[in-house]
């Protein structure tokens, strides 16, 4: 008799997990799930507005020398100037990072025959972050004035983006939204949004403004130019993955 009932129990049992599998749409949440009740999976993303308060710069000095050791020998002084610019301009040590050394040979081509070096370019080029964005048109000018003829940047972000609270203003957009579209789906299939049955981050998005275009601006007639700069505004997003519980 025993053995009789396994296949009854080895069926129902399989019967079981494929409803299961249906009703969960692959997914498994925690917790007692009525039997008349339909899950509804909606995903939904918020933004929230932040000015930059911090910017990277990529600066540096590019030397060309007949030999590479004269070519390194130019840029190291030429750099040795930049840098203490960067420092007398307040930049903190932690913030002033190298990020590249390169030299390199220089070639003549002529047809049918093989290249010939003419020299050596030498490049050294930092990473900065101005932390006072009000300095960095001056910072610019300053590095030029100083010796520096590669500049790249620069790139606007938000310092400490944890402890800001454009993430959880984000968040409450994102559930918001959620919500509103659970309860559509709800209204149009004759159900109701009984509870939400779990919720999870589907990931955070805050990418540095891109570089903007940097305006020299004369002031008066003669003077020295100004480096012009505008920061604008950041975004930073927030996705999150909602399951609701729907019924009669």
């Amino acid at each position: 008799m025993r053995n009789s009932l396994r296949p009854l129990a080895l069926a129902a049992a399989l019967a079981f997990g494929a409803a299961t599998a249906m009703t969960a749409s692959a997914q498994t949440p925690s917790g007692y799930i009525a039997n008349d009740s339909t899950l509804l999976s909606v995903s939904a993303t918020s933004d929230a507005k932040r000015t930059p308060n911090i910017a990277t710069i990529s600066t540096g000095v590019v030397t060309q020398a007949a030999d590479a050791n004269a070519a390194m020998r130019a840029n190291a002084e030429q750099m040795a100037k930049v840098v203490a610019a960067i420092k007398a301009a307040g930049i903190a040590e932690r913030d002033i990072q190298t990020s590249g050394i390169n030299l390199s040979p220089q070639y003549r081509y002529v047809e049918n025959q093989p290249p010939a070096i003419t020299g050596y370019q030498a490049n050294n080029n930092v990473n900065l972050v101005v932390r006072d964005l009000s300095k960095l048109g001056k910072i610019l000018d300053s590095l030029v004035a100083t010796g520096a003829n590669q500049i790249n940047g620069p790139t606007f972000d938000i310092d400490d983006k944890e402890k800001d609270v454009a993430f959880d203003e984000a968040r409450r957009g994102a559930i918001e939204k959620a919500q509103a579209r659970a309860e559509m789906y709800a209204k149009t299939l004759g159900m109701k949004v009984r509870r939400i049955v779990s919720v999870s981050e589907g990931g955070r998005f805050a990418p540095p403004m891109p570089m903007p275009m940097m305006a020299m601006r004369m002031e008066k007639a003669g003077a020295a130019a100004d480096t012009s700069v505008s920061p604008g505004e950041n975004t930073l997003s927030m996705s999150l993955d909602v399951v609701f519980e729907l019924g009669k």
